[in-house]
């Protein structure tokens, strides 16, 4: 039982901490004028902050439990600090898009027409692919995608970390 709630404990404090790791990067983008276009950039940053923060996590987790952890154990604590940051990666993309930034998604949108546009696309495609876009872009939608994008690679990253780092008792290395 000691192990469920460290285990917890470890999901929340590492969720949290990426959560907050990722919003700063964000606000610093923003505060430098370079939020879009260095997006690109950006999920590089953020993607090498996952991958860290979940192996430390683990790493953690291995650490209190007298140097064990079995596949299944890292996998559950890795998909659990994705959901903590997802969850609060989408609260700060409520409020940054309706109060920070209203104009944000507005301002990307324009960016994608001039793309659409260079890529000699008609204006009927155009109107199209925005119609989509912006089917895609409602706030029930982006939440969930979010969500699930961060366990799904929370998952990805923490089934290859604890198939490195499993330990369990009667494994002799």
């Amino acid at each position: 039982m000691e192990n469920q709630i460290s285990s917890k404990n470890i999901m929340i404090n590492y969720g949290v901490y990426l959560a907050v790791a990722s919003i700063l990067i964000n606000l610093t983008f923003y505060a430098t004028g370079t939020l879009i276009s260095l997006g690109w950039l950006i999920g590089i940053i953020g993607f090498g902050l996952v991958i860290a923060i979940i192996i430390f996590g683990i790493k953690k987790y291995k650490e209190v439990n007298n140097g064990l952890i079995s596949w299944g154990q890292a996998v559950k604590i890795g998909v659990g600090i994705s959901i903590v940051s997802g969850v609060i990666g989408v609260l700060y993309s409520l409020i940054f898009n309706n109060y920070i930034d209203p104009t944000m998604q507005e301002q990307i949108m324009e960016i994608q027409r001039q793309a659409w546009a260079d890529a000699n696309m008609t204006s009927e495609q155009i109107e199209a692919a925005e119609e989509m876009a912006n089917t895609f872009s409602s706030p029930t939608i982006t939440s969930a995608i979010q969500i699930v994008a961060s366990a799904f690679f929370g998952f990805i990253i923490s089934a290859i970390a604890g198939a490195i780092m499993k330990k369990t008792e009667g494994d002799e290395y």
